[in-house]
């Protein structure tokens, strides 16, 4: 009996052995060997096509877009998650966490990440120093504005992250509006009329009685206010509601109670038609991207049709500083922990974040123009007295995008500030409207910012 028994020990673990060895070689049989693949994750395709058309070692892209093809033949793979219910972060966070059970090919190399919610990953170990572990310089990133790579470092001091584009804010408004109501288009004459919020709501009065809205909507000058804080969203265990949230409430409702604005709200079908060539609204807040594509395209009148003037509103825009300074949006370049391709990655962010004469490129490109993130590069265009801007009839906004992004302060930014932002703006349109009572909107935001963020304990609102 003891014999039979030690035999059949003997062949369950040669068993053991042979099973645990096939598993072994099938975990390391990664179906794309032999090739190289290098993963982007984002919720858009803008960095690629940033990517594909500025990147110098690209040397194909697939016939359906979904990879490209660089010169050594790494294979780029673009996985793309729409952000629509947090969707992108969601799916993101799930692929990160599994970086240690995929292969090498099937691991996220880069992931791009906003303005809102970059602290959470900044502040991740799933994210890599883009100066220790990939290799970036000081010097590399001497051109950068600040603002962009505070955004990005944690609170040890390590930058998590690098961004191509500068989001610094203007006020874009209506030339053939302006010259109605204020006599005048000139952006430094508008601008003298918009310079504080007491003219700001002067001029509102002023387009009213002419038939206007001064805004769109409610949310239209909540970034404006948003980003001069004096602290932080959240102390501890407690949200604290600033004072000039306060105020963009107050403004709201105003506007909203005078019918200076449409009651619409940001990405709406009705404030998206106010830009149209049959709007009336005589201005909106926006950054760089915003005026570049979301307001050029909401202009035409024909959406198929050649971007230039005589399509919709196209060329009837310019834009100023406003009453205060802002920044909107953002994209950030990480890299993740668990890559492989950390010389590569540091190549790419040099060349598409770093490199003076490619940032310049992408601003003069006609059909891109984003403001790029390289202050040498943006003040050459800046002093450029040939380069202007068809859409907003031959104005050189880099100029006053160069200025305004020298005031931007990241100081007060943290991770609560996505969801304290919009949840701030959803709940607070019901308020607007009429719905409910001042009282009633504070309670409901206190209600949601718990349920949202558990360990909140407390909202404190300004006296």
């Amino acid at each position: 009996m003891k014999g039979f028994m030690k035999k059949i020990f003997c062949i369950a673990l040669v068993a053991m052995m042979s099973f645990s060895i096939t598993a072994c070689g099938n975990k390391n049989e990664d179906p794309t060997a032999g090739e190289h693949h290098l993963n982007i994750w984002c919720w858009n395709d803008e960095f690629q096509s940033r990517f594909n058309k500025f990147y110098p070692e690209v040397k194909e892209v697939s016939e359906d877009g979904s990879t490209t093809i660089l010169k050594d033949g790494t294979i780029v793979n673009w996985i793309i998650n729409e952000n629509d219910h947090n969707n992108y972060q969601n799916k993101l966070d799930e692929a990160l966490l599994a970086q240690d059970s995929v292969y090498d090919n099937e691991k996220i190399d880069i992931f791009l990440v906003e303005a809102d919610y970059a602290s959470k990953y900044v502040n991740s170990r799933n994210t890599l120093d883009i100066k220790e572990d990939i290799g970036l310089t000081n010097e590399d990133l001497a051109n950068q504005y600040q603002y962009t790579k505070e955004i990005a470092t944690d609170k040890y001091g390590s930058q998590k992250g690098t961004a191509w584009q500068a989001t610094p804010g203007l006020f874009a408004y209506r030339r053939s509006i302006a010259r109605d109501v204020l006599g005048t288009d000139d952006p430094e004459q508008v601008q003298q009329a918009l310079s504080d919020w007491n003219k700001f709501d002067a001029v509102a009065a002023l387009a009213h009685e002419k038939g206007y809205k001064m805004l769109s909507g409610y949310d239209d000058s909540y970034r404006a206010f948003s980003n001069n804080v004096s602290g932080p969203w959240v102390s501890g265990d407690k949200v604290i509601v600033d004072p000039q949230i306060m105020k963009w409430i107050e403004q709201s409702k105003r506007y909203t109670d005078a019918g200076y604005n449409n009651k619409t709200s940001l990405w709406d079908e009705d404030w998206t038609s106010d830009q149209g060539p049959d709007g009336k609204v005589f201005g909106f807040f926006y950054s760089t991207w915003g005026i570049n594509f979301t307001l050029l395209e909401n202009s035409l009148a024909d959406a198929d049709g050649p971007k230039k003037v005589g399509n919709g509103s196209y060329g009837d825009w310019a834009v100023c500083y406003g009453p205060d300074s802002y920044y909107w949006g953002g994209t950030w370049i990480c890299a993740a922990d668990g890559t492989d391709d950390k010389e590569l990655i540091k190549d790419i962010m040099l060349k598409l974040t770093c490199d003076k004469e490619i940032m310049e490129s992408i601003t003069r490109d006609p059909e891109v123009q984003d403001y790029t993130n390289n202050m040498a590069a943006m003040n050459e265009i800046a002093n450029d007295e040939n380069y202007s801007s068809e859409f907003l009839g031959g104005q050189n906004h880099v100029a006053l995008f160069a200025e305004a992004a020298q005031q931007i302060d990241m100081s007060n930014a943290g991770a609560y500030d996505q969801g304290c932002n919009e949840e701030l703006q959803t709940v607070f349109a019901d308020y607007f409207a009429g719905d409910i009572d001042l009282e009633d909107a504070k309670a409901n935001y206190e209600k949601i910012i718990k349920e949202k963020y558990p360990d909140i304990k407390t909202v404190e609102w300004p006296r």
